[in-house]
């Protein structure tokens, strides 16, 4: 396994943007929600940490990881946001059900990331099973959410850069 003995979530608290200018969506699934919270609150934790005023961060929950394209989008959608992070949570069951789910977030968030011009953070776990998403949402190989918040502030960071030259 590729991540194995790493938290993916080690990051120099020095290296991370300044947030304070910035107002951020959260789209969270509600499948799975034991573990797509605790990837929520490890992004919300961060980006406070970096600057993000709480009142700049919006949350919103959908049903599950398929809507997270759409639920980013309506986000993307608004001049008050800089930026989106999509957070779910799929495990394989006995079906090929989970690949299309899989497939669709993915494809459907890179979509959105195109269109909007916008930096929409891919924080969809797609694991074969319960004890992968629990090491990966706050367990022994980080929180997956942390992640994806401090990609979301490089991003929006690098946007910034380019936009003001």
């Amino acid at each position: 396994m590729a991540t194995a003995g790493h938290n993916l979530s080690e990051h120099k608290s020095s290296d991370l943007p300044n947030g304070a200018h910035f107002r951020v969506g959260i789209v969270v699934s509600e499948w799975n929600r034991q573990y797509t919270e605790r990837m929520m609150q490890g992004a919300r934790d961060l980006l406070v940490s970096a600057g993000v005023q709480p009142e700049n961060i919006c949350v919103s929950w959908v049903p599950g990881s398929y809507e997270l394209a759409l639920g980013s989008k309506w986000h993307t959608d608004r001049d008050d946001v800089d930026g989106v992070i999509a957070i779910g949570s799929v495990i394989r069951g006995e079906t090929a059900h989970f690949d299309y789910v899989c497939s669709g977030a993915a494809q459907g968030i890179m979509e959105v990331n195109l269109s909007s011009g916008k930096p929409v953070m891919f924080c969809v776990l797609t694991d074969d099973n319960e004890a992968q998403t629990e090491a990966r949402s706050g367990g022994v190989h980080g929180n997956k959410g942390v992640e994806a918040a401090v990609g979301l502030l490089h991003m929006l960071a690098l946007k910034r850069t380019l936009t003001s030259s």
